[in-house]
């Protein structure tokens, strides 16, 4: 304890002492509730409900609604929550992280605020970190929503399903009743009052959501609330790595391949350097050499240009910075990136820039096509939408800070229902890796031949498989649990605490399931945690510690370090090894020395410290994008609400009295008119009157649309006036938009509302969609160039601000040009009935040549052969497409 707390008290234990006039309250209730029929109990949801909309709020009503979670938990599960349970219940309400340690069941506390919360009628999120535990805790505490009459779905990754029970619960943990789960559509999981699902399956869908071209097509409601499971995971071990949808873009050329033999030729220290804290790796001089000469060139820079250097600098950061089986793995011919921190496979993610097609180039797996970022979004960004948003885990504490400053979370502590009796021993540090593992097959050994489970936790599937290979010798019967055999990791934890268990797992995969003791265990001391390396993060650590000693049991934990070990090596174990080498100590000899320890956990807040500064750093840049985003999104989704109502009354006729709401449409068509009309007005005027390019302005407009000439007479006119530059101006933008306008007015006459307002939306939601997506790569480059700033005294986020906003206003710009010069181009072959299969409408996209193909459909029996051609090239349509 701090001197600080001791002196003014613990101000989390104040927070938690706030809470137990609440906690007196829900008890106050229990007796009431215990004593009522089932139907009593399930009538209390409609109850709460129709108290809500007479004005009660949330907050007034907890105590009875707990209450009654509370009793409907008892009887359909057999679990009563604990007051410490009620506790975290409050705190995730607050829209707070409620820091529970292992075993304190966490998946029933939430089912208190998801039950409150989801009385709106507004939704509520589960957010988990993998499918198979978003299927398992839906099932498993889906009886308890279901008793009480509220609607239960998970989504998947390719599938969605809603609770509907057929079987009950078996009581096994791990046990997911299939049965009890019907397959639904997306919209449907959604429409759910509670919807279990991963956190990518979120964001993915929010993402297609803003890329639909109707509104049908929309899955999600608002984001009210979130209760996000294992939050320390999802928020900050994976806050770096962004939700990408992309598209195939352009064919990956032989220089992958290329490098990926060049590579493997460099000697280090002599051709290439790394720096292992930064992670960072770069060519010297004489590597530089080395590889033109290879090559058969005289300067990479010059003569490959910045495309070949770019595939150079992938080729080596693949070979060196990324292994096999620890941030990747091989699967049928293809390369999965593991998650560093869970150890878990990511299908479907890829390294960016190249990155991952070097890789494949390396592993020798086919190198797939470079791909387009057509959205994106980071979950810093994504959950910071939701309207509230909790969490729970078992180690937040550490990380306070970062849930504070970046989402605005605060951490509460929630007191254990029972005290934890689990011994903690020192670290025990060894001169080598071999000499670690020799000391840790030994120790393994002895617990096991008394009987002891032991659970050996690792950084990587490498360091797993160099373990298991180790026990096999020594003819140790045990179970490995990595990211390679996720479909049984959770089987495999859940016995890991059986007598004479021996079990491997990457750090903290199979999280999210209990691993109970067998008979006899507590007297052999509980379930030994034995871990092989310290993480960079402490949270990491005290999760696998956490998974000994649930619940008040026996339990015992030891870190095995070797000077070898990446944390010791980059944070200076050289004069340790050495002074170990002056005292002949043996390899496998170890020193326990709490000091030590301290200094290492020393070097994990550095590293913390780092890691945090890095993730804020990237939120700073991305905050920018953030903001385009949403403004992206928001056009986007009022054109599709625009329209909504067309879709879902099909049967009414599509004309301005049914619908008059598609005027919208036409609204923002013209605003975007006006807008192009005024910018061709003012920079064909920016001199004197005398030298106002009247030409150009004409031509500009005339661009658009053909015009008449007396509008040219009447603008010359109009400047020949005495009237005032500004006025002058005004009065010429004015008859502009009135003529070009009115141009439109006449076509909508001709193709008929319907079929206009359809026309419309297309060419708003391509315009849209295809220049964000450039500017999505535009942006991308700005970012990775915009550090150079800096030598320039600048500062890179400043002037990175101040370009993407210049960036921003061009691309508006752009979208308004593209839309108004498209709506002007399309022309429509014969009146249809119903436009809706677009078959009838031809786009040429800007502006039109002279070759036939790109030509606009034209509706030749309208048209006389003097008459200027309506596909807006300027010439009789005799001598055009009348040819």
């Amino acid at each position: 304890m701090s001197i600080i707390n001791k002196i003014f008290g613990d101000p989390n234990e104040k927070e938690i002492k706030k809470l137990q006039p609440t906690v007196d309250a829900i008890n106050a209730f229990e007796k009431k509730f215990k004593e009522m029929s089932d139907d009593e109990l399930k009538a209390q949801t409609g109850m709460f409900k129709s108290r809500l909309e007479k004005g009660e709020t949330l907050d007034q009503i907890l105590p009875e609604a707990f209450a009654v979670v509370r009793e409907t938990a008892r009887r359909v599960l057999g679990q009563r929550h604990y007051d410490v349970q009620l506790i975290g219940g409050i705190v995730l309400h607050q829209g707070k992280i409620a820091e529970m340690k292992t075993g304190e069941g966490k998946t029933l506390v939430s089912t208190l605020p998801i039950y409150l919360n989801a009385l709106t009628g507004k939704g509520v999120h589960l957010v988990t970190v993998n499918d198979y535990l978003a299927r398992r805790d839906a099932n498993w505490m889906g009886p308890v929503y279901h008793f009480l009459g509220l609607s239960i779905s998970t989504i998947q990754h390719e599938h969605s399903f809603i609770f509907e029970p057929k079987t009950a619960p078996d009581g096994e943990e791990v046990t997911v009743e299939m049965e009890n789960l019907r397959e639904i559509s997306r919209k449907e999981a959604y429409a759910c009052d509670i919807t279990y699902g991963t956190n990518n399956e979120f964001g993915f869908d929010y993402l297609r959501d803003n890329m639909a071209v109707r509104s049908s097509q929309l899955v999600q409601r608002e984001l009210n609330f979130a209760v996000v499971d294992e939050i320390d995971s999802i928020l900050i071990d994976e806050a770096r790595t962004p939700l990408i949808i992309s598209a195939p873009d352009i064919d990956s050329n032989n220089m992958y391949e290329s490098f990926s033999h060049i590579v493997p030729r460099l000697e280090k220290e002599t051709d290439y350097t790394v720096d292992e804290k930064m992670r960072a790796v770069s060519l010297t001089e004489e590597g530089i050499d080395k590889v033109e000469h290879i090559l058969g060139i005289g300067n990479i820079y010059n003569e490959g240009g910045i495309l070949m250097v770019h595939h150079l600098e992938q080729a080596l950061k693949a070979d060196i910075l990324f292994r096999r089986d620890k941030d990747y793995m091989v699967k049928d011919d293809e390369v999965i990136i593991i998650d560093e921190f869970t150890g878990r496979p990511m299908p479907g993610r890829r390294f960016s820039e190249g990155l991952h097609q070097a890789i494949e180039a390396k592993e020798k797996v086919k190198v797939q096509k470079e791909s387009r970022t057509l959205a994106t979004i980071t979950f810093q960004n994504y959950f910071r939408l939701y309207e509230k948003l909790a969490g729970m885990t078992g180690t937040a504490a550490t990380s306070a800070e970062e849930f504070g400053k970046v989402y605005t979370l605060e951490v509460m502590t929630i007191p254990t229902n029972k005290t934890i009796i689990r011994k903690d021993r020192t670290d025990s540090i060894y001169k080598t890796e071999k000499g670690k593992f020799m000391a840790l097959i030994r120790e393994i050994k002895i617990r096991h031949e008394k009987g002891q489970p032991v659970l050996v936790g690792t950084i990587s599937i490498e360091k797993s498989e160099i373990l298991s290979e180790l026990l096999k010798k020594e003819g140790i019967r045990h179970e490995v649990l990595n990211a390679k055999y996720h479909e049984k990791e959770a089987l495999i934890v859940a016995n890991a605490g059986q007598r004479g268990a021996v079990t491997i797992a990457t750090n903290m995969a199979g999280r999210g399931t209990d691993i109970k003791l067998g008979e006899g265990v507590l007297e052999l001391g509980g379930l030994c945690i034995l871990g092989t390396e310290r993480h960079e993060a402490r949270r990491i650590d005290n999760q696998l510690r956490g998974r000994a000693g649930r619940q008040g049991e026996s339990g015992e934990t030891q870190f095995f370090v070797s000077t070898e070990d990446h944390l010791m090596r980059v944070f200076g174990s050289e004069k340790m090894k050495s002074v170990m080498d002056t005292f002949g100590i043996a390899e496998d000899m170890p020193i326990e020395n709490s000091f030590i320890s301290k200094q290492l956990e020393g070097a994990q807040k550095k590293i913390e410290g780092f890691n945090f500064d890095l993730r804020k750093h990237i939120l700073d840049y991305d905050d920018v994008m953030n903001k385009q985003r949403e403004s992206i999104y928001k056009r986007r989704k009022e054109i599709l609400e625009a329209s909504k109502k067309t879709e879902e009354n099909k049967e009414l006729p599509i004309n301005k009295e049914n619908f008059p709401e598609l005027l919208k449409l036409k609204d923002k068509i013209l605003g975007m008119l006006e807008s192009q009309i005024q910018d061709i007005v003012s920079v064909h005027s920016a001199d004197l009157r005398s030298k106002w390019d009247l030409k150009g302005m004409w031509e500009a407009a005339n661009k658009i649309v053909l015009l008449d000439k007396n509008i040219k007479e009447k603008i010359e006119a109009l400047a020949l006036s005495d009237a005032p530059d500004e006025k002058v101006r005004g009065e010429i933008a004015d008859i502009l938009f009135e003529e070009i306008s009115a141009g439109y007015n006449k076509k909508e006459e001709n193709i008929g509302y319907e079929v206009t307002r359809q026309i419309e939306k297309m060419v708003l939601l391509r315009s849209i969609d295809m220049l964000w997506m450039e500017h999505l790569s535009s942006m991308d480059s700005l970012r990775d160039g915009i550090g150079l700033r800096g030598y320039g005294q600048m500062d890179p986020l400043v002037e990175y601000k101040k370009e993407a906003y210049r960036m921003y206003q061009d691309l508006i710009k752009s979208i308004e040009e593209n839309v108004v010069n498209s709506l002007f181009k399309i022309q429509v072959a014969r009146k249809v009935e119903s436009p809706m299969e677009n078959k009838n409408i031809k786009e040429s996209g800007g502006s039109v040549d002279d070759t036939q193909e790109n030509k606009p459909e034209v509706n030749k029996d309208k048209v006389g052969r003097n008459d200027l051609c309506p596909c807006g090239s300027g010439k009789k349509y005799k001598k055009c497409c009348g040819k």
